[in-house]
């Protein structure tokens, strides 16, 4: 089993969920579903169509570092889905585990928003996908992680996430 703890982040609608869980598959450790860790109040902001600002993002990601602090004091490997839009949030999560990695899942606004589109399950309104877009800070040169083309399929990306690992 892996003790490499991986948050899979992009926008919305990137495939975070389907990599993340495939990933952790692959590695043996646990998944853990960002999205069920926003309170109700964020489902029911996303869900009217208005987009999260910090304050409504600092709790939930508070809730995630904690996840990452006790596999990290565990020494086991864990992997998180995360939009992680700006540095500082990503920054937040490093408090739980600075050894964390990033794998930053990027790709055209047009397929995304057709990947929106496409799912009924979602809170997330594709109406929203710009707001998400405008927050964007792609990962630094100084953060560990990867950015890979959501256009390649979900196992190659899980292949190049590993290949980095």
């Amino acid at each position: 089993m892996s003790q490499v703890r991986w948050v899979v982040m992009g926008v919305s609608g990137c495939g975070k969920s389907t990599v993340g869980q495939a990933l952790a598959a692959r590695l043996d450790v646990a998944f853990v579903e960002g999205d069920q860790f926003h309170p109700p109040a964020n489902v029911a902001k996303m869900s009217a169509g208005l987009p999260l600002d910090d304050d409504d993002r600092a709790g939930w990601l508070l809730a995630l570092q904690e996840e990452l602090r006790r596999a990290a004091g565990q020494g086991v490997g864990l992997v998180v889905s995360c939009s992680s839009l700006k540095r500082r949030y990503r920054d937040l999560l490093r408090v739980g585990d600075p050894a964390l990695r990033f794998a930053h899942l990027d790709g055209p606004r047009e397929l995304i928003a057709a990947r929106m589109q496409a799912r009924h399950d979602h809170y997330m309104p594709p109406s929203l996908l710009d707001s998400q877009f405008r927050d964007l800070q792609p990962l630094q040169a100084d953060e560990a992680g990867v950015t890979l083309s959501i256009t390649l399929a979900p196992d190659e990306l899980v292949a190049r996430i590993l290949a980095t690992d």
